[in-house]
């Protein structure tokens, strides 16, 4: 087989995965990347833990992607979940499947997965080179034919994988730049977005109850003619708004909607396996067993203290009103909103400090089968930059790893 020159941009998990299976494949590669170090980004992958993968088959996988997931069903063939743990634990690092079939390092440090990659890639001569921007690729005749270098140096190249991620967490220096190669090529782009990003409110309480997490509770979001509930799970208050799963799992349909309405209404339902009816008959009793008490000591055995306070503000009911004195309309209003918590959603973070990229390079413009332009010989894409998102959970890694993988043995073999 030939020894082609291959130029991978961009030094995430995505591009090292890419430099890798080139690297096996006997390629004489390059790894360009801007920033001082490889992975910034993966290194707060799963609150810095790195949450690799999920354990999950194959088609409960692609149920997470946002949209367009079946465009990964040839690289998920290739190196899918089974095969990316099998990658790791050969060499050395060993994992754990947690709750909701998440996949973490036994060491629960993300340095130690890049550890692992960084050292596979020392193993196969791979070049890195690093602060070392790429200010533009080179094509001739719709072929590949170089990299021109922040520094305006120029290496030659068979092929290129652009690899850049999108614009999310902009610090780690996911700042477009690969979308800028792709569109002055030829390329068409979905518009970038923000994805698995916190939300801004129109109330100003979640900023008394900032850090605060409601367990087992569900959501409802409507605006207009469009409503939809999450699953079960967990909100997290935040000094603009709210966050956690169940906010950031939905984001990116949240955002669409604000993109139509002035705002989306959000319910907090408190005790979702329970109806109205049998939360008022539960009321009941506990009213009737400690009516004696003021309604703010009943509700902290419902919510946590600081939730009950700003609930009975919302509610208006004064905090010490006895329960014995509560009129049969206060009772109502109080299980109406134990079930239906309501908070008005007014806008999400910014793109730069969401944790993925919705939008990227036009699927329309790439070859499943290998990752390969449409447009450009040579040419290949890899990770975030591609217009793929999905649910938290070790997904959005899985297609990094995956894509990369298909993209460095494509350029290769190719």
């Amino acid at each position: 087989m030939q020894v082609k020159r291959i130029v991978v941009i961009g030094g995430g998990p995505a591009g090292m995965m890419a430099a890798i299976r080139a690297g096996e494949l006997g390629q004489s590669v390059t790894l360009i990347e801007k920033n001082p170090s490889l992975g910034r980004k993966l290194l707060f992958s799963g609150k810095g833990r790195c949450n690799l993968t999920n354990a999950c088959d194959l088609d409960s996988f692609l149920k997470r992607f946002s949209h367009n997931g079946d465009f990964l069903r040839d690289a998920f063939r290739k190196f899918f979940n089974t095969e990316l743990m099998r990658f790791f634990e050969k060499r050395g690092l060993r994992l754990r499947t947690e709750r909701q079939l998440r996949v973490f390092p036994e060491t629960n440090s993300s340095v130690s997965v890049l550890k692992t990659l960084e050292r596979e890639l020392n193993s196969l001569k791979v070049k890195i080179l690093l602060d070392a921007g790429a200010r533009d690729i080179i094509t001739q005749d719709r072929r590949v034919k170089g990299v021109i270098l922040s520094n305006g140096a120029t290496i030659g190249a068979d092929r290129i994988i652009l690899a850049t991620g999108g614009m999310s967490y902009a610090f780690t220096g996911s700042t477009g730049d690969g979308l800028r190669f792709a569109v002055s090529s030829g390329h068409r782009a979905v518009e970038a977005r923000p994805g698995l990003v916190p939300l801004k409110t129109l109330q100003k309480f979640p900023a008394r109850l900032e850090g605060l997490a409601l367990k087992n509770i569900k959501l409802s979001f409507s605006a207009g003619a469009t409503s939809f509930s999450s699953e079960t799970g967990e909100l997290i208050f935040t000094s603009f708004g709210v966050s956690g799963p169940l906010v950031l799992t939905l984001s990116g349909r949240i955002i669409d909607l604000l993109e139509k309405e002035k705002g989306v209404r959000m319910e907090i339902d408190f005790k979702p396996a329970l109806t109205e009816e049998q939360l008022h008959a539960r009321l009941l009793r506990e009213f009737k067993e400690n009516s004696k008490k003021s309604i703010k000591g009943v509700l902290y055995s419902l919510l946590p203290k600081k939730m009950a306070i700003v609930f009975l503000e919302v509610a208006g009911i004064a905090q010490d009103k006895k329960v014995s004195h509560l009129a049969q309309a206060e009772r109502l209003k109080i299980v109406k909103l134990l079930k239906g918590f309501p908070l008005n959603i007014v806008a999400s973070l910014p793109l730069e400090e969401a944790m993925v990229t919705r939008g990227g390079v036009s699927l329309k413009d790439i070859n499943p089968r290998t990752m390969e332009s449409r447009l450009i010989k040579g040419l290949y894409f890899a990770g975030e930059m591609i217009d793929i998102d999905a649910d938290t959970g070790g997904f959005n890694l899985q297609a990094a790893f995956s894509t990369g993988f298909l993209s460095g043995e494509s350029a290769a073999l190719s």
